[in-house]
């Protein structure tokens, strides 16, 4: 996997417009790893993706993170700030081998959720439908003392029993954040999604780099990969002095 350039970052999210979450993500990574297939990059674990991502993203903007939090219980604005390393999950995990389950007598072999399962499972309707996809997608086989069963006729807590195992075998998919409200003391966890946090740096840098190129342009009457070709530093040199 290689940084990406800013022409690389601007291009891919162009592209990404209108497009799924799902579908951002593997452009980002198709163009970080152009030697591998995109098909590939789709079977990646949802956390094998994610850290990888959180590697991008360190790459591109550094390893420090910060974000907003509205509190749920009083609706206080929090400010929040964490490392990468913060939220990494550990050692990554590379291994794509079948995962196996025992629980109320039911047997069970899946394997854990990726991006081509998601997309699969955004037109599901609510929430319920998802999961619901996600786990007939995800489940190889499932028996019930010694008979083979149907997987949509799960119980529930076979369900969330698999989804808890999903959880601990790739922890990177479903990072949770501690916070307080210095306001009123209310403590909850809140869910931090790589992708959209990502995405949404991109998005705030890439109007700001193309108003420099912009005004650069208007300037000096050089092209847009001239431009984009130069540090950020340097860019930055050249606006001062036409500010002043």
């Amino acid at each position: 996997m290689r940084a990406l350039t800013a022409q690389q970052l601007l291009a891919v999210w162009e592209s990404g417009q209108g497009r799924s979450p799902a579908e951002r993500a593997l452009a980002l990574l198709a163009a970080a790893c152009p030697a591998t297939s995109l098909e590939s990059l789709a079977r990646l674990s949802i956390g094998q993706r994610d850290a990888r991502l959180l590697r991008l993203r360190e790459w591109a903007f550094g390893s420090q993170l910060a974000g907003i939090a509205d509190c749920p219980q009083c609706g206080e604005r929090l400010e929040m700030s964490f490392a990468a390393d913060d939220i990494r999950a550990g050692e990554e995990n590379e291994s794509s081998e079948p995962l196996s389950l025992g629980v109320e007598d039911y047997e069970l072999s899946f394997r854990l959720p990726n991006s081509s399962d998601l997309m699969a499972a955004s037109n599901g309707g609510d929430r319920n439908a998802i999961k619901q996809t996600l786990i007939e997608r995800c489940v190889l086989r499932a028996s019930h003392r010694g008979a083979a069963t149907m997987i949509a006729q799960l119980p529930e807590s076979v369900v969330t029993a698999i989804s808890e195992r999903m959880v601990e075998a790739d922890p990177q998919a479903d990072v949770q954040l501690e916070l307080d409200c210095p306001g009123c003391g209310h403590e909850w966890r809140a869910a931090f999604d790589i992708v959209s946090f990502f995405w949404s740096e991109i998005g705030v840098w890439a109007k700001r780099v193309l108003r420099e190129v912009h005004i650069l342009a208007s300037a000096y009457g050089w092209r847009e990969d001239d431009i984009l070709a130069m540090s950020p530093w340097r860019r930055q040199i050249y606006l001062e002095m036409l500010r002043a």
